[in-house]
């Protein structure tokens, strides 16, 4: 028996795992990454290495999707990804209340606690992903990239709202209680979303009763199965441009907070609310995606391309004017920036995402797990990079220049020159048209299963 697609609803209930994740997520790389650079006076280069270490292991991305599609069920992975993301959260609390006492151990402890947030990251997220790419019907797929990414951004806002406020004033005893407390509401969250969704029918059994596919496409090894995927040309571009593309993305991810605290004095708890107030804007930004594309023809490649290239523009405009916020002082509109790059930032990702769903659902529907593994790879490496390049540079810029303000301002303004970088990839993305394999086509008119017939979404 097949799974009929999902509606509405069960793509809301899925993107309320995105929501639980993204709470757990950000509270390690905006409010731990804070206490450890201002309460602790500590380098911003450790809390860069320690994201970037989260980021470095979620390569095991497409060996976990390939785990996903040999077992056929997605649901497993997702409940176990997210209690080890859970658990790895709390630990970075303790360990960085334990920083303050015994700064080794408390390192230690953040290496092994960091490791199992990558770990969860790239076990619920990227089986998440799969699970909507195959059994979302095509013409959804754009609409339900766009909602559950905006219920991720949710939870990056939310989560730091609320444990901003209860933050204040600071005290390790007081990070570790908050942090406990939303990681595990978090798992709860996602167990009672994703429960009974996928249903009997496993998705890739979905795929196959529909449009057989030889046995070996299952069982053989995950060497092979990689191999497979890489040799498909859309694949092996679109992983290079989400490198490339995240890569300018995410520099500016671990510096802002510590930015705001650093330069204009503001305490955890300001800071936190202004990292909520970025998410937010990157949650209008998706709604305006959302919006516009329904209105214009959101699933047309052109258009997101477009829209890509908007959100890449416009960020590098705003982190242009924070490079010089610095100089001006308490003048500078610190919210109005925050929530401009969160808007700006939001196009580019709905934008990204939606086409990052479109690319996995293509092909043979067997490697859909390996497919979306190895663009969540791309784009977690690049992230990771991107954000420890950037806590780099500050360091270094910091210790050359002996300012902190004119640290920031030459890291935020490379940042820009990054984001006008990948908005030219962006236009060249055109190319891509013609290069889609009739095979993309073939699937769009025959079973719905795939869904790039002329463009992307």
């Amino acid at each position: 028996m097949v799974a009929a697609p999902l509606g509405w609803l069960g793509i809301v209930r899925l993107g309320l795992v995105q929501t639980a994740l993204g709470a757990i997520v950000v509270l390690t790389t905006t409010t731990i990454n804070r206490v450890m650079v201002v309460e602790l006076a500590l380098p911003v280069t450790l809390p860069g290495a320690l994201v970037a270490f989260h980021y470095a292991l979620q390569v095991l991305r497409p060996r976990v999707g390939h785990g996903s599609d040999v077992g056929g069920r997605r649901t497993p992975w997702i409940i176990g990804g997210m209690a080890v993301l859970a658990a790895g959260g709390i630990g970075a609390a303790v360990a960085t209340a334990w920083m303050a006492t015994n700064l080794w151990a408390g390192i230690a402890l953040a290496v092994v606690a960091f490791g199992l947030v990558g770990l969860g990251v790239a076990g619920a997220g990227t089986s998440l992903l799969v699970l909507l790419a195959l059994r979302v019907a095509p013409r959804r797929r754009p609409a339900a990239a766009t909602i559950v990414w905006i219920m991720m951004i949710a939870g990056f806002a939310i989560a730091p709202t609320v444990a901003g406020k209860l933050l204040d004033p600071y005290s390790p005893a007081r990070l570790v209680a908050v942090t406990a407390g939303v990681s595990g509401v978090a798992f709860l969250l996602a167990i009672l979303a994703v429960w009974g969704v996928e249903g009997r029918a496993p998705a890739a059994a979905a795929a196959a009763a529909s449009t057989p596919q030889p046995r070996a496409a299952k069982t053989s090894s995950f060497r092979e199965a990689f191999a497979e995927v890489w040799r498909e040309p859309h694949a092996r571009l679109f992983a290079i441009f989400i490198a490339v593309s995240m890569l300018a993305y995410s520099g500016q991810e671990l510096i802002l907070e510590p930015f705001a605290g650093t330069v204009f004095g503001l305490s955890l708890g300001a800071t936190t609310s202004l990292a909520g107030l970025q998410h937010g804007g990157s949650l209008v930004g998706m709604i305006l995606i959302a919006v516009a594309g329904s209105v214009i023809g959101g699933a047309h490649f052109g258009s997101m391309r477009g829209w890509t290239i908007a959100g890449c523009v416009a960020s590098a405009s705003v982190l242009a004017g924070m490079a010089t916020a610095g100089a001006i002082g308490p003048a500078w509109p610190l919210q109005a920036s925050f929530f401009g790059l969160g808007i700006a930032n939001g196009i580019y990702a709905a934008a990204a995402v939606a086409s990052m769903m479109q690319f996995a659902a293509a092909g043979r529907e067997t490697r859909g797990g390996v497919r979306m593994g190895l663009f969540g790879a791309s784009q977690a490496l690049a992230f990771g990079a991107g954000g420890f390049i950037g806590t780099v540079s500050v360091d270094l810029a910091r210790s050359l220049l002996g300012s902190a303000p004119a640290a920031y301002g030459i890291v935020f303004a490379s940042q820009a020159v990054l984001f006008l970088a990948a908005a030219w990839i962006a236009a060249r993305m055109g190319a891509w048209a013609g290069a889609v394999p009739a095979t993309f086509s073939t699937l769009a008119s025959g079973n719905g299963a795939g869904a790039l017939p002329s463009g992307r979404g």
